[in-house]
């Protein structure tokens, strides 16, 4: 299983980035997928979710209004629009497969890819 993430970079504040994150080695349709973060210094953090048929997305409290998570099935991979970015957004951005329940601790997740740095600069 392979989850591979890209689309980070530099920034300006109020700036935008699209996150995208390509699945490979597992039957996509049946993982709802999600997105966390860790900027330096502190734990990592639950960002986004979107359930297996894209029906119902869930977000962290702060980032409600400024993020979207998306997802094509035909292309296996999930996204993250990030708007009006912060400073306080820099971070590594990860996204994450999950088959069971849950989604916003780590634990509940299955498969992780190796991250994304996003830097916002004011």
């Amino acid at each position: 299983v392979q989850l591979v993430e890209s689309g980070g970079g530099l920034v300006q504040a109020g700036g935008s980035l699209r996150l995208s994150c390509a699945a490979s080695g597992l039957p996509f349709s049946n993982y709802a997928m999600g997105w966390f973060r860790q900027a330096p210094g502190k734990e990592r953090e639950f960002v986004a979710f979107i359930d297996r048929s894209g029906g119902s997305t869930d977000y962290a409290d702060s980032l409600k209004g400024r993020f979207t998570i998306s997802r094509d099935s035909a292309e296996n991979t999930v996204y993250l629009q990030m708007n009006s970015l912060k400073p306080e957004d820099t971070a590594i951005y990860y996204c994450a497969a999950r088959f069971g329940v849950g989604h916003y601790y780590q634990y509940e997740y299955d498969y992780w890819g190796q991250g994304t740095q996003v830097t916002v600069s004011s």
